[in-house]
Parts: structure tokens; C-alpha cells; sequence
């Protein structure tokens, strides 16, 4: 009986440790997902600042 008992805690054990495996990875792949969506929303914004400062300086020099 003390066998049986022991043989199902290490199930369960290393039940809980494969899902946090797999919880970790899940973890991994959305900050990832989220940075390349900072990275691209970064990217646009800096590109069209760039565009807007070029005008606004454009405007500023001309009479």
C-alpha cells in the first residue's frame, strides 16, 4: 500500500512539473508575439515622426 501511494505523489509530481514546462514556454512564445508588435508599432511611429519633423523643419526655413 505504502507503494502505491508513493508511485501516485510522484505522478502527480511530475504531472505538476511538465505543466509548468508548458506554461513557461506559453509564457515565452506571448512576449515574444508582444514584442514584435512593439517593435512593428515602434517602427510606423518612428517612420512617420521622422516624416513630421522633416515638414515642421521644412516650414520653418522657408519665408
Amino acid at each position: 500500500m505504502q507503494f502505491l501511494v508513493s508511485f501516485l505523489n510522484t505522478m502527480h509530481n511530475a504531472e505538476d512539473r511538465s505543466e509548468r514546462g508548458a506554461t513557461a514556454v506559453e509564457y515565452g512564445l506571448m512576449v515574444s508575439l508582444i514584442a514584435v508588435v512593439i517593435i512593428a508599432a515602434v517602427s510606423l511611429v518612428g517612420t512617420n515622426l521622422t516624416a513630421i519633423f522633416n515638414y515642421v523643419a521644412g516650414q520653418l526655413t522657408t519665408p
